[in-house]
């Protein structure tokens, strides 16, 4: 055990600098940005008493507070699997009477006390220093701190976690790309503005703006340019996606010439936690090799939820998102803790650190657009040597994945570029995705999402034609089948009380039978497309909930009125044979065609890889 109590320096604490204590890795807080979040993501009251404010910590008489919590638990895990420190300490100003503990956790989540110390401060603040080893913790395990008062009270506040200083800090950035969300964007940027610490050690903070409705005009925002001065970086570009404006970031920092630097991404409608920005950058300051550090996302709607701990992508199914095993996957972060370490395959672009040495070997992102362009980064990343490492305890809340209707003009990218990550990184097998790509035709058409079953061909026709469908980074094709899908009624979405032609009355909600059984589930699909086709179908018109509209149940029905994800509206179904007729028709001649030329415009897309993610590639598209 090892545990002193040191005057209080005159210094101010935390950032991405060296104190008289070393790096501050993270801090401890006590309370988040907003009334939103739960104390209880911070530091929990186990018994007693305690006021908690963001810095502060003041614990009444008989009172037990812990940081065994999603945002106080420091990941020694992951500390001691990709950096070089062997020893952490945990540093915190107090004041009055009680006992500091630091406790361990292993890989199954069994604590065992590792540094301990009583104070008593006579009323004077002092500050407190405990040591504990970070050895043992190779495939899991954490670090946490336990307050506990007895007959006295205790105050706790600028507290961190700080590890030896690397010899020199890593130059950083931080750059948030935007499109018409000038409220959103201004407020991401002045959250990180107006914490204390979390800018301490980012050189430029590059806002990338790409809409029409710029953030510029907004009185919030040029608050917060007029503070920060010649640090925030104000661009504007047409519209190029996500891709395009994170890229913007990297494009910058590496024209500034030299190596290392850090790079952070940071989503526009966010809400934001700037703590993450202070443990990615720290953390990529100290990795053995060059990394890319990622956060986690929590849920917007649900603030204690988590996304996922570490996720991969299963590139010949196209599905992304998948957690990986023994991680944590849409758990409440009050309830389950990230104990066992994970390796991730990739990291969302939500919240992201990329080194600048990665940039200089691998390229810069594909202009994608938006959708996949993490995932075949990080794909990317790893096949050059260099891991993805998603942080625990490093996050931003983002909107619900769960609550964005997959019908919608994005899946168009996410298929596209799915099979173009595929095709460079996964061996894609055309005849194998031509058969999954086919069943999920047939329930779009049985359903009626005709314009979803358009979206899919449409993938799949421009995924053949090849790289020079990325020569404009992805402009036109965005416009093209926003346009193009506006064309089927189902896609628009109306009000629950204001369906055309259908009086509230008349919609009566019809609950879905059970799943059909996996081995009848073409037998089903096959009924009912004859059923479809023939009109042997219930007229309508009916109502379904979002969690009932499956194709085996939508499809036994002419008219149905569909509530949309977000809840926010409905969606409006009818039957329509000829339309059904035409999308099969170009639907099976696309799928026809990824059958048998997958290979050949797979090796297109890897000749042209290093074009593609070229400066020069981006300097035209920027221009």
């Amino acid at each position: 055990m090892d545990g002193t109590a040191l005057n209080r320096p005159d210094a101010p604490l935390g950032g991405s600098a060296a104190s008289a204590v070393g790096l501050t890795a993270q801090r401890t807080l006590f309370d988040g940005p907003s009334p939103l979040v739960s104390a209880d993501m911070y530091a929990t009251v186990a018994k007693g008493n305690a006021e908690r404010s963001r810095y502060v910590a003041k614990l009444a008489k008989r009172t037990v507070v812990e940081t065994n919590s999603y945002f106080g638990r420091f990941p020694a895990s992951y500390w001691q699997r990709w950096t070089e420190v062997t020893e952490a300490r945990f540093v915190a100003t107090v004041t009055g009477s009680g006992r500091v503990d630091v406790v361990a956790t292993d890989y199954k989540g069994k604590k065992r006390t590792v540094a301990s110390t009583t104070v008593d401060t006579d009323g004077q603040p002092s500050r407190l220093v405990l040591t504990a080893k970070v050895t043992q913790f190779l495939d899991g395990g954490a670090l946490f701190v336990r307050f506990t008062t007895t007959s006295g009270e205790l105050s706790v506040e600028d507290a961190e976690w700080t590890v030896d200083a690397p010899e020199k800090m890593r130059p950083t950035s931080v750059v948030i790309c935007t499109f018409n969300r000038a409220d959103d964007c201004a407020n991401t940027v002045a959250a990180m503005a107006d914490d204390p610490i979390a800018l301490h050690g980012v050189d430029n903070v590059y806002v990338v703006d790409q809409g029409t409705d710029q953030v510029q005009t907004r009185p919030l925002f040029q608050r917060v340019q007029a503070e920060l001065g010649d640090k925030l970086v104000y661009i504007t570009q047409p519209n190029l996606g996500g891709a395009g404006g994170f890229t913007r970031g990297l494009y910058e920092v590496q024209g500034k010439g030299g190596d290392p630097a850090n790079v952070v991404f940071m989503d526009d409608d966010v809400l934001c936690e700037p703590e993450a920005i202070v443990r990615m950058n720290s953390f990529a300051n100290k990795t053995v090799e060059p990394a890319i550090v990622g956060a986690q996302m929590l849920y917007l709607l649900h603030p204690d939820r988590v996304h996922v701990g570490a996720e991969v992508a299963n590139l010949q199914r196209l599905e992304a998102g998948l957690h990986v095993k023994n991680a944590i996957a849409d758990k409440s972060a009050l309830k389950k803790k990230q104990d066992m370490r994970v390796d991730a395959g990739y990291n969302g672009w939500w919240s992201c650190l990329i080194p600048s040495e990665i940039v200089s070997q691998i390229g810069y992102p594909l202009p994608l657009f938006f959708q996949w362009d993490d995932i075949e980064y990080g794909y990317r990343a790893r096949a050059n040597g260099f891991a993805t490492v998603t942080l625990p305890g490093a996050a931003v809340w983002h909107a619900d994945f769960a609550w964005k209707d997959w019908d919608e003009w994005h899946r168009y990218f996410n298929l596209r570029n799915g099979m173009i990550t595929a095709a460079l990184h996964g061996g894609l097998d055309g005849r194998q995705l031509a058969r999954q790509l086919g069943t999920d035709l047939f329930r779009y058409l049985v359903s009626m999402q005709y314009g979803m079953a358009f979206t899919l061909i449409k993938a799949v026709e421009d995924f053949l034609v090849g790289p020079s469908k990325l020569a404009d980074g992805g402009m036109d094709a965005a416009a093209a089948i926003r346009r193009e899908r506006s064309a089927y009624d189902e896609t628009k979405r109306y009000d629950a009380n204001a369906v055309p032609g259908v009086r509230p009355a008349d919609m009566f909600i019809t609950p879905a039978g059970p799943h059909p059984k996996k081995s009848l589930e073409w037998a089903v699909l096959a009924k009912r497309v004859l059923n479809q086709w023939r009109g042997r179908v219930v007229p309508g018109p009916v109502a379904i909930s979002a969690d009932d509209a499956h194709w085996w149940h939508v499809s036994l029905f002419a008219h149905a009125v569909v509530t949309d994800r977000s809840q926010e509206g409905v969606r409006v179904r009818k039957r329509d044979k000829a339309a059904a007729i035409d999308l099969a028709k170009r639907g099976v001649t696309a799928l026809r065609r990824l059958r048998t030329e997958t290979d050949n415009v797979s090796e297109t897309y890897r000749v042209s890889m290093s074009d593609l993610t070229s400066r020069d590639n981006w300097t035209r598209l920027y221009s």
